[in-house]
């Protein structure tokens, strides 16, 4: 004789809320960190240098030929 065993029913797991008022401090200082290194990936030698010397240009140097901008 096969006894009955009830379906356990699936609840629906939702992802926590996040209010925006949490999120944007931290999306701002990511985006500002973002555009702080791609100036000194892609822009900082020559005319528009902040460090003096060649360091930021050799530490940076492969990043620069891997994401496209000219150096040479």
């Amino acid at each position: 004789m096969a006894q009955h065993l009830a379906q356990p029913t699936a609840t629906p797991v939702l992802p926590a809320k996040l209010p925006l008022k949490a999120v944007a401090p931290w999306a701002v200082f990511f985006g500002i960190l973002m555009l702080v290194l791609l100036y000194f990936v892609g822009a900082e030698q020559g005319a528009t240098s902040v460090i003096n010397g060649t360091g930021v240009h050799e530490w940076v140097h492969d990043a620069r030929h891997l994401l496209g901008f000219p150096c040479h």
